[in-house]
């Protein structure tokens, strides 16, 4: 396959995304970027298992990433650790890391956080395969791979699960992969994802996840909530 450049597209709310030749797909919702990635992964799965989370045991929230694309998810998880103070280890996978040529151009309007861009352009640049700390509150770690060949360490809290389309990368849905993630989740973990289809739910529900389907943000009828 032959890999092809990212192109820079706006969102229907103000937001960039990036759309990828190769694979036929846009990075975020067209509706929406930043909204998209605020509804799914910072509320539905971060904030959702948060309300669940017991600080008392001083443990760091360890989320895991399938898909870092733009940086979007882990730019606002990095800023919502440091406002609700909750040290967080993000583990990110991307098997195609787009170049400083093209995320030098992406910039995301999040109204009180000035510095974000700053901190978008550190999130690229942070070297691979190591645990880099970005702040006293998050922590990142990328992995230049996609889920087929990562074995992901136990304890994982939350997974925000942010592949491209079964159509498009069907390797990235099979049943082997959600059992995995799974097996190396902690009891309450919880994983949200875009994709409502009902091939997809019933593969979490087979690989022992409590499966919801639960309300999109605009412009997407369904996304799904898996807890373990």
């Amino acid at each position: 396959m032959t890999y092809l450049p990212p192109e820079l597209h706006e969102t229907e709310d103000g937001s960039l995304t990036l759309y990828t030749p190769t694979f036929g797909e846009h990075y975020h919702s067209t509706h929406g970027a930043v909204q998209e990635s605020r509804h799914i992964y910072m509320g539905l799965a971060l904030r959702g298992r948060l309300e669940r989370w017991d600080r008392s045991s001083g443990r760091v929230l360890e989320v895991l990433e399938v898909g870092f694309g733009t940086g979007l998810n882990a730019l606002l998880t990095a800023l919502l650790a440091e406002e609700l103070h909750q040290p967080i280890h993000y583990t990110t996978l991307e098997k195609y890391p787009i170049g400083e040529d093209v995320y030098s151009r992406l910039s995301y309007d999040l109204s009180t956080e000035t510095q974000g861009d700053t901190l978008l352009r550190l999130l690229h640049s942070a070297p691979w395969d190591e645990d880099v700390p970005l702040s006293p509150t998050f922590t990142l770690h990328k992995v230049h791979t996609d889920l087929t060949t990562y074995i992901p360490s136990e304890g994982i809290d939350v997974i925000y699960y942010d592949a491209f389309s079964p159509e498009a990368q069907p390797e990235l849905w099979d049943e082997v992969l959600f059992q995995r993630l799974y097996a190396a989740a902690h009891p309450g973990a919880m994983l949200t994802t875009y994709c409502a289809k009902g091939e997809v739910r019933r593969r979490l529900q087979r690989a022992g996840f409590a499966v919801e389907r639960l309300a999109g943000p605009p412009g997407k009828r369904e996304v799904l909530r898996a807890t373990k």
